[in-house]
């Protein structure tokens, strides 16, 4: 079995006094992918958010590679390899697709891994290369995705979280970058994807856990869901 590199462990977490996640607990084994799914305000991001520490627990235990990293703040948490492609993009709209990078820039944790620098984002995204001194806000939202994901790469994480990548984009530029996360999984990466799109999600994923209500509601290998023949749209609305 893969060592672990990420674990929450008896979740409970709170927006105010709203109860969003009660008693979560995952696993992301290196070098996997773990597909988080649910309907729409099933806890999804906020799991992503725990994760990363913007969001501390009132109880359980967040670990990054067997360190408790629950109370730390998210830059000291991103310094131990750990990177979130945000819902959304978040990209710096007035600064160019290059200084979105070099922003981000950080050396590997890890020095026997290829590091991650503004000529292999570029190789890996030549559309990016392409653009590089174009002002981020003028890309398409394919190509802002890219840039998303190229900008956490640049922090050469371990542990890379991706909050909903595929969300309004073409379906064409979807298998674009849904190939990129099969690629960066290939390379050994440990990714914990959320998705809407549960097809997606079971290409891709080694592991996957369906969250209903805060609660997780089903968690097993995605061919022990295949084989079990597990309904999907009892638990996401979907066939």
């Amino acid at each position: 079995m893969p060592a672990d590199t990420l674990v929450l462990s008896g979740i409970d977490a709170y927006y105010g006094d709203s109860h969003v996640l009660q008693n979560v607990s995952l696993r992301l084994g290196e070098g996997r992918l773990l597909g988080l799914l649910g309907r729409n305000g099933a806890g999804k991001t906020t799991c992503m958010n725990v994760a990363v520490g913007l969001l501390p627990p009132r109880l359980g235990t967040v670990m990054l590679f067997g360190e408790v990293v629950t109370a730390w703040p998210p830059e000291t948490i991103a310094r131990r390899g750990m990177a979130l492609v945000p819902q959304g993009r978040r990209i710096f709209r007035s600064l160019s697709v290059r200084e979105n990078l070099a922003v981000a820039a950080r050396p590997p944790v890890a020095p026997t891994r290829r590091p991650w620098t503004l000529e292999t984002v570029f190789a890996s995204f030549p559309r990016l290369a392409e653009r590089q001194h174009q002002t981020a806000g003028h890309l398409s939202g394919g190509e802002q995705q890219m840039l998303a994901i190229g900008r956490a790469l640049m922090s050469n994480p371990r542990v890379l979280l991706m909050d909903e990548p595929s969300e309004g984009l073409a379906p064409q530029i979807v298998a674009e970058v849904m190939a990129t996360v099969r690629r960066l999984k290939e390379q050994g990466l440990s990714i914990l994807l959320v998705e809407q799109n549960a097809k997606l999600v079971f290409d891709l994923a080694d592991d996957i856990i369906i969250l209903n209500s805060g609660r997780v509601a089903v968690s097993d290998t995605a061919a022990g869901m295949k084989a079990s023949g597990i309904d999907l749209h009892h638990h996401l609305g979907v066939f």
